[in-house]
């Protein structure tokens, strides 16, 4: 016994010296130009050597705590991580007694093992794969195998270009929307500015149209409203004021999409992808209000007015031309021809406008310039965002940051329909507005004059009041 203990120390103090020999001195810088085959052999020579001590002082140690007939065996492990030179696996071979883990017996094991596991750990050379059986005591093995790899993977970091770094389909190759930390200013702004719109449509709110806060919601007040249930979204829809957008924009949320350039307008606009709130019973209903996110895109009155006249009467229509031109070329033009009667084209925008203002009109009213105040009723739908056609790009961004969608997720700017066509501004505006008298564009602003006030949109005309 005592010439194993002997021989043991000596080996022990053999690889210790070679330790620090290789702490020092790397084996691979020694020669200038050392050839593959002897650097290997080099290692493996080393790494023999120093196993061969670590598991001399290993036996020395566990002798005490346990029969001698626990013990070690030197199995070669296929290699991993393509690293050169011989691995092996340290093994226990268990006695015959199957002691259990939990065992009174292994509490010494326990403790000198951990303790010659960890000098393993923090003293084997690089390549060099300490692996235990799977057992209980496998587990002691888990610092000697990661440090050695995070070592490996720190030194490829430091070494990595910058431009390496980048996987393939980093969004650094894509268009995607900006984090909020990343304009911090700008979003605090846009924050600011919802606010002062929500203060502004309350004020008015409370200021004319204070029992509608009393009234109960029913169907009708959320008929307009689309849900998108897993992002938590009520959008009230406002046409021509980017509702066919962000209806793609709401399907690409829900996943029926995965993208708003594949979706064509008729799937938009006569598809059933999306539900409206009036779909849902009572509790469905007053659930999604109290906990969505509610929001609207508005759009300056006479300029949404416009365009709708444009799109509507100004071009084919099957619908539009028979159902509301017939109709207003029968009733406000004078000597309106017969092809005009029957196809119901030609409508000029002061015969529209007539018929807007008839309170006695011939045909009932149309979503497409119909009032904001009636179409979403934001006097009783307390909504969280309000958005404005005017400031989409900014404000499509900052809602679609807030409900945390997809980074590559961004509205789209392209025209849904007659995209050959201006988009209306306010200078077209204008010029239609040229066309009627000042008496008919101060009631056309007195018919529009809470989506004005509500939505804090200045008067187009200075001779308005």
């Amino acid at each position: 016994m005592r010439l194993a203990c002997m021989f043991s120390s000596i080996l022990l103090f053999g690889a210790a010296g070679l330790l620090l020999f290789i702490s020092l001195q790397d084996p691979t810088e020694l020669a200038p130009h050392p050839a593959p085959e002897m650097v290997k052999l080099s290692l493996q020579a080393s790494e023999l050597l120093l196993l061969t001590g670590l598991v001399g002082t290993l036996t020395a140690q566990t002798s005490r705590a346990r029969p001698p007939s626990f013990i070690w065996k030197l199995v070669p492990q296929e290699k991993r991580d393509h690293s050169p030179g011989i691995k092996f696996s340290i093994r226990p071979q268990q006695p015959h007694n199957d002691l259990p883990p939990g065992s009174s017996q292994d509490g010494p094991f326990k403790a000198a093992t951990e303790r010659v596991t960890r000098d393993l750990s923090s003293r084997a050379p690089r390549g060099l794969s300490l692996r235990m059986s799977q057992d209980p005591q496998a587990q002691l093995n888990v610092g000697a195998r990661l440090r050695p790899r995070q070592r490996r993977r720190r030194l490829l970091i430091k070494k990595m270009p910058a431009a390496a770094a980048l996987p393939a389909n980093s969004s650094a190759r894509t268009l995607v929307r900006p984090a909020p930390g990343a304009l911090d200013g700008r979003w605090a702004s846009l924050r600011e500015t919802q606010r002062e719109r929500k203060r502004v449509m309350r004020e008015a709110c409370a200021k004319y149209r204070a029992s509608s806060s009393r009234r109960a919601v029913t169907p009708r007040h959320v008929s307009r409203i689309f849900v998108e249930d897993r992002h938590r979204v009520l959008y009230c829809e406002v046409p021509k004021a980017g509702c066919s957008n962000w209806k793609r924009v709401l399907m690409v949320l829900a996943g029926l999409a995965s993208s708003t350039a594949d979706i064509q307008h008729d799937a938009v606009h006569y598809g059933s992808a999306l539900k409206r709130l009036d779909a849902f019973g009572r509790q469905g209903i007053l659930h999604r209000l109290s906990t969505y996110t509610k929001m609207l895109f508005v759009r300056e009155p006479f300029e949404r007015l416009v365009s709708a006249f444009r799109d509507k009467f100004e071009h084919p229509n099957s619908y539009y031309h028979p159902v509301f031109g017939k109709a207003i070329l029968a009733r406000y033009r004078a000597n309106a021809s017969r092809e005009a009667l029957r196809t119901g084209s030609g409508v000029r925008f002061p015969e529209f406008v007539q018929y807007l203002l008839d309170v006695h009109r011939p045909v009932g009213m149309d979503i497409h310039w119909d009032h904001v105040s009636r179409l979403c009723s934001p006097c009783l739908v307390d909504y969280d965002f309000v958005g404005k056609f005017e400031s989409m790009e900014d404000d499509a961004n900052f809602f679609l940051s807030l409900i945390h969608a997809p980074r590559n997720l961004t509205f789209p700017r392209f025209k849904d329909r007659h995209s050959e066509e201006a988009r209306t501004t306010a200078r077209i505006t204008h010029q239609y507005f040229a066309q009627l008298s000042t008496l008919q564009r101060q009631r056309t602003y007195d018919f529009y004059y809470m989506d004005y006030l509500m939505f804090n949109y200045s008067k187009p005309f200075a001779d308005l009041y």
